[in-house]
């Protein structure tokens, strides 16, 4: 086994609070927290909240801009911590599996002052869904199905037009930030601004951080009409870089940060220090296969032996960095549709015994190979996407390193990571960690359709099986279709074309700070409440 760190300092990308790599810009059904405290609240004041990685753009269509987006932008509708879908810049709405109408609040401006229209919303979306805009972000959020956008500024109504069926059409255009018409007329900038209607504007911007936001006036159609001029909410946020958890946790116990989510052991240490407390369920660990053409993980048969042979409990323990859980499903257990599929529909240990009708046999030296060529696979992780997954890795390296498999371990940031994912494709398996997405129809992209450039099936998926259940699921509104998202998700579990670890929790921590906290674990920016 080879084992080997890369650092690209200079380029990380974002992880604020609790958000992901991919699913940063999501949010759906499922539960939520308000964390509480007792001291009086704070006129004005200044609440610092810890990132895990820089924002290298803060446009929020973009992969990384998205997980700031809620402090400087708003979407047609919200999620509401117990699940429910709520007002945003929409004061009603109506939805079916091919259509939506929006009808927009009145008196709603950007950051610059000007009136929002229903013909700026639909620009606004329609720029995120054109595909020659090559926006990541926005394509992770919204439906794998093609749509269309009209308006009539008379009566305030945005309408969608789906081109087939969709389940789930208000929790994903109907969540998607809305970017003024200044920011669509000048999309470069929004790397260093902000141009939406949302509570705060984005008023100093610093290379590695901290970055500042500034409370807006006037501001009155937040989730469920809420405000940002309550007793008690911050004049500023600052987002502060601190890539080590040890680092934030220290400086929640004395202060120097009100706000940080902390995934690994250094929660043992903030027990009992009298922190607001709100868990956020996700999966650690979850981890994908390259099945490019020509790639060793290509061959099923080697993936599911590869899966079969790992020990999941052992796993599981060493991912939550104690007495972990075996992952259920590849979504968090707060998730529209979980249920428990990994333990029927994993390969099992009898996977193993597969490999040498394959033609997998061990050489002279004790290597596995076929037709003479050893098995060689490169394994990429990452610290900033959790402080445990790195281990995680190397305890599946040394399982299939027993197996006669050359492994190279190779942890980088989290930057590297995603670059290899959505780039040069140069990796075997990837270990990751999320909230996961919170709907079932959300995972479609990322495990059929076009790779990149043209799509986000980075790890070339092609699965008969899930694309028909997928489609099968899609004409069902709602939940209604959750039986066939699971047999979709089963599919992806037999063959192998993922593994999701453990099941576990992130911990967002407040020091004399409230706050709500969405599904998914994103912080509600007009819950923040600073206290003395």
């Amino acid at each position: 086994m080879h084992r080997r760190t890369v650092s690209f300092p200079g380029s990380r990308s974002v992880a604020v609070v609790s958000a992901a790599v991919v699913s940063a810009v999501l949010a759906g059904c499922g539960g939520g927290d308000v964390s509480s405290t007792r001291t009086p609240v704070v006129v004005g004041g200044t609440v610092t909240i810890a990132s895990a990685a820089e924002t290298p753009s803060f446009h929020p269509y973009q992969q990384f801009g998205s997980a700031l987006a809620p402090y400087a932008y708003d979407s047609l509708v919200s999620v509401a911590p117990d699940g429910r879908v709520v007002s945003g810049l929409a004061e009603k709405w109506r939805a079916g599996a091919t259509t939506a109408r929006f009808t927009l609040r009145r008196g709603v401006t950007c950051s610059d002052g000007t009136l929002l229209t229903a013909s700026a919303v639909a620009r606004s979306l329609s720029h995120a869904s054109d595909p020659r805009n090559r926006l990541i972000g926005a394509r992770a959020a919204l439906p794998g199905v093609p749509f269309t956008v009209s308006a009539d500024d008379a009566t305030r109504t945005v309408s969608v037009r789906m081109a087939s069926p969709y389940s789930f059409v208000v929790r994903t255009i109907g969540l998607l930030p809305v970017v003024c018409p200044a920011g669509l007329a000048d999309p470069g900038a929004l790397d260093r601004t902000t141009q939406g209607t949302g509570p705060y504007v984005l008023s100093r911007y610093t290379s590695g951080g901290p970055y500042v936001f500034t409370r807006r006036k006037g501001y009155a159609w937040g989730p469920g009409g809420a405000t940002n001029a309550a007793a008690g909410q911050p004049r500023r946020i600052v987002v502060s870089v601190l890539p080590q958890e040890s680092t934030a946790a220290n400086l929640l116990l004395t202060g120097g940060v009100n706000i940080a989510a902390v995934t690994g052991p250094d929660r043992a240490r903030l027990t009992g220090h009298g922190l607001a407390t709100v868990e956020v369920p996700t999966v650690v660990g979850l981890t994908f296969f390259n099945e490019r053409s020509g790639r060793p993980l290509s061959d099923p048969v080697l993936r599911r032996a590869l899966v079969g042979a790992l020990d999941r409990e052992g796993l599981a323990n060493v991912a939550i960095g104690g007495d972990g859980t075996p992952a259920s499903h590849l979504t968090a257990a707060d998730s529209v549709c979980h249920a428990d599929l990994t333990t029927a529909n994993l390969p099992s240990r009898s996977a193993v015994r597969a490999l040498r009708a394959a033609g997998w046999t061990k050489d002279a030296r004790g290597r596995l190979a076929r037709q003479g060529r050893p098995l060689r696979l490169r394994l990429l992780s990452s610290a900033d996407f959790g402080s445990t997954l790195p281990s995680v890795a190397e305890l599946m390296a040394v399982t299939w390193q027993a197996l006669g498999v050359d492994v190279d371990l190779v942890s980088e940031s989290r930057n590297a990571v995603v670059q290899a994912m959505y780039g040069s494709g140069d990796f075997d398996v990837v270990v990751g960690s999320s909230p996961g997405p919170p709907l079932p129809a959300q995972l479609v992209p990322y495990f059929s359709g076009p790779p990149p450039s043209g799509g986000l099936n980075f790890a070339y998926v092609v699965n008969p099986a899930y694309d028909r259940f997928v489609a099968r699921a899609l004409r069902a509104p709602g939940t209604a279709g959750c039986a066939d998202w699971n047999r979709a998700a089963a599919a992806l579990l037999r063959s192998a074309d993922a593994l999701p670890v453990a099941d576990g929790t992130s911990t967002v921590y407040g020091y004399r700070t409230t706050f709500a906290v969405a599904p998914g674990g994103r912080i509600v920016p007009t819950s923040i409440r600073l206290h003395r």
